[in-house]
Parts: structure tokens; sequence; C-alpha cells
């Protein structure tokens, strides 16, 4: 933010833009193209692509004049405020995403496992057990192996944990007023991240090629992929927001007192870890 905060009106109105109807349109449409792609329709690939370069495309300029409007000083403590209230339920919205996922987890493993192996269906599937990662009651689902915590979940707990403190010392250093310091211990935690979604792609790998162990899995694959899917889709969100605060900072953006969109990207980083930590004691472990 901006170090003519104090000379902001009271409150600030924005002017008519034209990127929420833009934005709306751009979901439409890749959505549309989603949806037929599923389907197999031939050009729904082309049109899912164009809908997710137009959202990137309005995400672009809409940010760009938040930004323009935040260092130009027309944004008060009210709109930091609001800002601040927004960002805390956007992440509220998250817990409640993977809450869910954690949620089917959970019920699939230890309510649905021992309910389907209990007695009064040992005369509909006799061979079945009730154990965590099986090939389903009928044995329709091809064999595979279970993902274990060695080692590349461990090393990329390592490094989620690492990035959370090279993202701290980098906001102190922000604080602090050392700039320097604070990109280079940013662009360390941007690192962090890129090395953990490489290590991730590479279990991906070895879990398809290895393990087979894939989405159609049994519910043990699909939720496997879906929490760890999902969780790598936001780290790799998450990198793009620090990204986005580090060429800020090298540009001279922020100042100590006035960073929220550092604050911002640093409290969506540091939620990202503590549902990894979660991720890896009940998708590796239990």
């Amino acid at each position: 933010m901006s170090s003519q905060q104090a000379k902001a009106p009271h409150y600030f109105v924005p002017g008519p833009s034209r990127w929420p109807m833009m934005a709306g349109i751009s979901m439409l449409i890749t959505m549309i193209g989603a949806s037929a792609w599923v389907n197999g329709v031939s050009w729904a690939p082309y049109v899912n692509i164009l809908g997710i370069l137009m959202v990137l495309v309005v995400l672009y300029y809409w940010f760009g004049d938040a930004i323009r409007e935040s260092e130009s000083g027309l944004y008060s403590e009210r709109i930091d405020l609001s800002y601040r209230w927004s960002m805390s339920w956007f992440i509220f919205s998250e817990v409640m995403f993977f809450a869910a996922f954690f949620g089917a987890l959970f019920y699939a493993r230890s309510i649905t496992m021992p309910w389907l192996a209990d007695l009064d269906h040992k005369l509909i599937w006799p061979d079945f057990a009730g154990q965590w990662g099986n090939v389903g009651p009928a044995g329709t689902v091809e064999n595979f192996t279970t993902m274990g915590p060695f080692p590349i979940p461990t090393i990329n707990t390592l490094l989620l944990l690492t990035s959370g403190v090279t993202l701290t010392i980098s906001h102190h250093a922000m604080r602090a007023g050392h700039r320097t310091q604070t990109a280079v211990w940013l662009f360390l935690t941007i690192l962090l991240g890129a090395v953990f979604m490489g290590f991730q792609a590479y279990e991906y790998i070895h879990a398809y090629s290895e393990l087979n162990l894939k989405l159609s899995s049994g519910i043990y694959g699909s939720t496997f992929f879906m929490l760890t899917g999902f969780h790598g889709f936001h780290v790799t969100m998450g990198a793009i927001m620090l990204s986005v605060v580090l060429y800020r900072v090298l540009r001279g953006h922020f100042t100590p007192t006035h960073h929220f969109a550092f604050e911002g990207a640093a409290w969506y980083w540091h939620f990202v870890d503590v549902v990894w930590l979660g991720l890896y004691v009940v998708v590796y472990w239990l």
C-alpha cells in the first residue's frame, strides 16, 4: 500500500468497471468448454483454454487497476480493513473446501469400510476386506499399491515448513524496511514452493507408472488425487501470488507499515502449509 495513504479520502468509491462483467463472461466460457470437454465434444478443449486465457487477462488488468489505485494514495485504512476481511473470508471458504474432502475421506475410511466388511455383508462380498486401500467390494478396481510417507511426501513436508520460515523472515524484513532482504527471502520461499511442485509431479508419475495408482483406483485413488491435487493447485496459486508480490517489492511498492498485498499472500501460504500437515498425516501415515 502506498506511502500516500495519509492523503487518501475517507472512503474510496471506485468508478464503473468492465472487469466484473468480463470476469463473468470468461468464467462462463471456461465452464462451457470444460463441461463439453468431459462429454467428448471435439471443439471443447479450445473453448476451455480460451476461457482460461480470458480469465487470466481479466485478472491481470483488474488487479493492475487496484494496484494503481493503491499506489496513487486512494486507499485509506477503511479500504485496508475491507481487504483484510475479504481475505479472511476467502481463506475461510478454502478451509470449508478442504474440510469437505477430508470429511469424504473420513466417511469412506472410518464408516463405509467397516460397514461393508461386517457380518451382514459377508454373504454378498465374502472376499471383501475392510482395510483402507482395497480394490472394492466386487473387485472391479485394478490392483494398486498405496502411497507411503517416504521419501517424497516427507521431503515435501520439510520443504513447505522451511518455506513458512523463509516467508516469515521476509515479512519481518519488510516491516523493518529492509527491501533487499525481503526480496531475497521471498524468492527463496517461491523457489521452495516450485521444488515442492516438482517433487509432487514426480510422485504422480511414480504412482501411475509403478504403483498403478490412478484417479480411478477406487475410493482410495479418488480421495488421494483429489486432496493432493487440489493442494498442489493451491501451492501453485500461492506461488503466483508471492511472485506478484516479489515483483512489486522489486518495483519499490509497499512500506514497512502498509503492505497488505504481502500479508494477504503470506496468510494464504501459511494456510496451505497447515493443510499439507493435516494431509501428510491423514493421507500418507494413517
